[in-house]
């Protein structure tokens, strides 16, 4: 028969609960380790990364900004007078020299006021004319009376003569001499006021020509420059060039003042560029600079810098000191990079797309092996196009990644396969 064993269900329970605290304990103990740790670092292709290694060298400190090329010397045409677009001969892109009529306008009333003021210069030619032959004639008058009444005075002095001879011979009685000698002496005045006459009769003469010919000059200098303001309505270039714009058109009536056409030489352009202001304070006049067409490079010079920012931009002027490349024309754009300074030099890496000159950055620095990335604080100084000083944070030889990795802003550590 069988015996029941005592003690049996007890010793099971105790075996249980000592195996769900050793089991608890175990589940305890791994929980307060995994809180430990640190999470798990993100994983990133080194291959998809820009990685630089900073390094002490020299640094060319550079900006850029774009731009176009415009030319040196631009010639706005405008309407010297009001009038109507009669013709157009030139059409933009044509070559023109400084007398080339490019259009002609249609005034009638200043043609018709230039007419009138030669007929009336015609007219004060004539009147000069018969002036002239008028005074001239009363000149001869008054030269004939002169002559008569000197001829009077001869007579009348030889005959007071005669008879003072006789009287002092005794064969002429005192009255006749007395006589004679009145005569004489009166001859004498008439003569005299004669004479006078004639002389202001001269002047008054040459007085009223002298007016006449006035009157003449007035009227030949009004002439004269409405016959260059008629000539002024065929629009001339005024200067060698290419004819780049002409905004009117046939039938448009114009005023004075109104832009008719634009000219401007080809072969003599500068190039205008908006360089960041943030950027614009180290250029300054006299730098060198390079210009890029897209089909080839010149070198120039920083010759203007405007005082003033144009939508966060300022507009620098840049003359070209080489040959321009094939294609150049007014209005290409292009690109251009000017030299602010030479660092003899400094620690540098190439230039993040987020980095900003004298501020501060996160980068990650490679570790020795290559396998994982640490992130570190970096100041950086002094910005060029390409590259960017590195003040603290980095050494010589120190690995970085370059590569945008904002995805990655909360991890401080990455590894790299």
């Amino acid at each position: 028969m069988d015996v029941p064993r005592q003690g049996v269900a007890r010793k099971k329970l105790l075996r249980l609960l000592f195996v769900a605290a050793v089991v608890t304990a175990a589940v305890l103990a791994a929980a307060w380790r995994l809180s430990r740790e640190k999470p798990a670092a993100p994983v990133v292709e080194r291959s998809s990364l820009w990685i630089d290694t900073a390094r002490m060298a020299p640094m060319v400190r550079q900006v850029r900004g774009l731009g176009s090329l415009v030319p040196e010397e631009v010639l706005w045409i405008p309407a010297p007078h009001e009038g109507r677009v009669e013709k157009i001969l030139l059409r933009p892109g044509a070559t023109v020299k400084p007398d080339t009529v490019i259009l002609v306008l249609s005034n009638p009333e200043l043609e018709l006021a230039a007419e009138d003021l030669r007929w009336q210069l015609r007219a004060a030619e004539a009147n000069l004319k018969d002036l002239q032959v008028k005074l001239e004639s009363a000149q001869l008058d008054l030269r004939s009376a002169v002559a008569r009444v000197e001829s009077e005075y001869v007579q009348a002095q030889l005959k007071a003569d005669n008879d003072a001879a006789l009287g002092r011979e005794g064969l002429a009685p005192e009255l006749n001499v007395k006589l004679s000698r009145a005569v004489a002496e009166e001859a004498r005045k008439r003569l005299e006021i004669e004479r006078k006459r004639l002389e202001i009769s001269t002047a008054s003469a040459e007085a009223q020509l002298a007016a006449q010919r006035v009157l003449i000059e007035k009227l030949r200098a009004a002439f004269d420059l409405k016959r260059k303001q008629v000539e002024g309505l065929k629009v001339k270039a005024g200067a060698s060039g290419v004819l780049q714009q002409l905004p009117v058109e046939v039938g448009q009536q114009v005023t004075p003042g109104t832009i008719l056409a634009k000219v401007a030489q080809p072969d003599r352009l500068k190039a205008q560029i908006r360089i960041p202001e943030v950027q614009a304070k180290d250029v300054a006049v006299g730098q060198m600079a390079v210009v890029d067409t897209r089909n080839g490079t010149t070198p120039g010079r920083v010759a203007r810098i405007d005082p003033a920012a144009t939508g966060g931009n300022v507009l620098v002027d840049i003359r070209l000191e080489g040959a321009l490349p094939p294609g150049a024309r007014p209005d290409l754009n292009v690109e251009a990079v000017i030299e602010i300074e030479r660092l003899a030099n400094a620690l540098q890496i190439q230039r993040p797309a987020f980095a900003q000159p004298n501020s501060q950055v996160s980068l990650f620095r490679l570790s020795p092996d290559g396998s994982e990335a640490v992130r570190v604080a970096v100041r950086t100084g002094r910005a060029s196009v390409q590259t960017i000083e590195i003040v603290e944070g980095l050494r010589p030889g120190d690995k970085v990644i370059l590569s945008d990795l904002s995805q990655y802003e909360n991890a401080d550590r990455l590894l790299v396969r």
